[in-house]
């Protein structure tokens, strides 16, 4: 197997960061794409770079999913690939965390998510091919201070990610989650003091990292299985 018996891809969250990155790397190699995100005029952008079909919406739209699967399968007659990306991230102390985020969170980071991985893996399994790569977090295996909450939402990714391979172990579908480390995305465009900063990491993750280890995912032969994925910078003593 090689990239090039991927066809088709859909990829969540698609408008910036880690899922534009990944979209460029996909066009690169051919592969055709069915982006989504909230912003309709960065999608419009990205249709005409990349010739992609787009659905601009709310991942937590319980539809949302399986309009996406059905406008590959309408336009591309089926779907290979789904990079489950979209999320966002609420850190804060006891006090000053804000708790309606926070639930907001866990509904597009674990909610949603879940949602896009069985809607894609019952395709998936239907045909048995496919590959389903999770994006979760380093955070997904550790834990800090002030970032339990969102820790939160990437542990129930990791977990879902190997019940599911277990499921998966003996079907011709893949599935990862990816952990990347610090990456340099509009994830932290809020923050008061950058966590480049914060943790003394000269070099972050740029998106293009977490893309070319996608790529190199893809690149594998059929038999061979990498469940979680572990991306950090160096620097990056967590």
């Amino acid at each position: 197997m090689t990239v090039s018996s991927y066809k088709v891809a859909v990829i969540t969250g698609a408008t910036s960061g880690i899922g534009k990155s990944i979209a460029e790397a996909f066009h690169q190699k051919g592969i055709k794409l069915v982006l989504h995100g909230r912003n309709q005029s960065l999608l419009e952008k990205l249709s005409d770079k990349y010739h992609a079909k787009t659905l601009c919406g709310d991942i937590t739209d319980p539809q949302l999913p399986q309009q996406l699967l059905d406008i590959a399968i309408s336009n591309y007659g089926a779907c290979d690939i789904c990079i489950n990306n979209a999320a966002i991230m609420e850190i804060g102390k006891i006090e000053t965390i804000d708790i309606d985020v926070v639930c907001q969170m866990a509904r597009i980071n674990i909610e949603a998510a879940y949602r896009v991985a069985y809607t894609f893996l019952r395709y998936f399994k239907a045909k048995d091919f496919g590959y389903l790569i999770n994006l979760s977090s380093v955070l997904g295996e550790k834990v800090r201070e002030s970032a339990g909450a969102y820790a939160g939402t990437k542990y129930a990714i990791e977990a879902l990610t190997e019940a599911l391979r277990i499921e998966l172990a003996r079907t011709n579908i893949k599935i990862t989650s990816l952990e990347p480390g610090l990456v340099m995305t509009g994830l932290h465009r809020n923050w008061n003091v950058h966590p480049k900063d914060a943790l003394n990491i000269e070099n972050a993750l740029m998106p293009e990292d977490i893309a070319d280890t996608v790529m190199y995912l893809l690149s594998l032969k059929p038999h061979v299985r990498i469940p979680k994925l572990l991306i950090l910078p160096k620097d990056h003593a967590i």
